[in-house]
């Protein structure tokens, strides 16, 4: 079995306990995914199966889409609900909406973002929720990210809790931190805030309608019908231009062989070789020829 398999990841679960499921579902231990999620973040979670955990680096460089929620007036430890509440500021009145338009657009395009101290970052060989958990500071690197839109779902204001709630939707970069953002977004209107909802629409190019829960996995593989719901290595790399190789061609590409750009009559910075229907590799361009970038399958 090769190829991705789009998975809903539920709340409550890690990325690995999904790994680990489907381990025992699948009978195989080569499986990989693309860009974890946090336990209480839910959404699509693009899962390699075989020879398609060589395509990891490709989904994880794609676009994300996510729509989340930010509790203005409340900021925690950890920038979610899981964690200890940190700070307090009563929201006396409703923030309009213009206002926060217009914070969001503050936060969109090229920006730096600081993760947070409770995420997986390494700092000298240490991860940084081991540090907070051990009561330690440290420095955090600084990384630019881009935030392609940003924009207002809706915005609900809690007189009593004296609280905003904004739902949001962002299409961003990989290594965007959204619970980070949606902090800065509060900081932006002058108030703490936190996190309080997330889901992840869209992720290597597949989108909620195209996922299967653990328990459908499950369904499937019982019906021997899971490898309908499996996309080849060639649905993946679909942004990519593909390129039939002839036979001359296949048996070069199967010893690591050089191509020369004019004979592919391409020029793009990457292509994706296909023989026999099927994604081979994936070649760069290096100067008028092209080199092997990611080989996928050499049978």
């Amino acid at each position: 079995m090769n190829g991705v398999l789009p998975l809903y990841k539920e709340r409550g679960m890690t990325s690995f306990d999904c790994i680990r499921r489907l381990r025992q579902l699948l009978h195989t231990k080569k499986i990989g995914h693309s860009g974890t999620l946090d336990p209480n973040v839910s959404g699509v979670l693009p899962i390699c199966i075989g020879t398609a955990t060589k395509l990891v680096p490709y989904l994880m460089a794609s676009g994300k889409v996510y729509a989340g929620e930010v509790l203005i007036g409340q900021a925690t430890i950890t920038e979610d609900l899981d964690g200890e509440v940190v700070d307090r500021q009563a929201v006396l009145k409703p923030i309009d909406d213009q206002q926060i338009k217009e914070a969001m657009q503050h936060l969109t395009g090229k920006i730096t973002q600081i993760p947070p101290m409770y995420s997986a970052v390494k700092v000298n060989g240490k991860r940084l929720y081991e540090y907070a958990r051990a009561g330690e500071t440290v420095e955090r690197p600084q990384r630019i990210i881009t935030i392609k839109e940003f924009k207002l779902l809706a915005s609900n204001y809690d007189s009593e809790q004296q609280q905003q709630r904004i739902r949001f939707e962002v299409h961003c970069s990989k290594g965007t931190y959204v619970r980070t953002l949606a902090v800065d977004l509060a900081k932006q209107l002058g108030y703490p805030g936190t996190m309080s909802s997330l889901t992840r629409l869209k992720s290597g190019g597949f989108e909620l309608d195209q996922t299967l829960s653990l328990a459908d996995v499950e369904d499937e593989v019982n019906n021997n019908t899971i490898e309908n719901y499996i996309y080849p290595p060639r649905f993946v790399l679909q942004t990519y231009p593909q390129i039939t190789l002839t036979a001359q061609q296949w048996r070069l590409v199967q010893n690591g062989g050089w191509l020369k750009a004019q004979d592919l009559h391409h020029s793009e910075k990457e292509i994706v070789l296909l023989y026999d229907g099927q994604a081979k590799a994936v070649y760069q361009k290096v100067g008028v020829n092209y080199k092997p970038a990611t080989m996928i399958s050499v049978k």
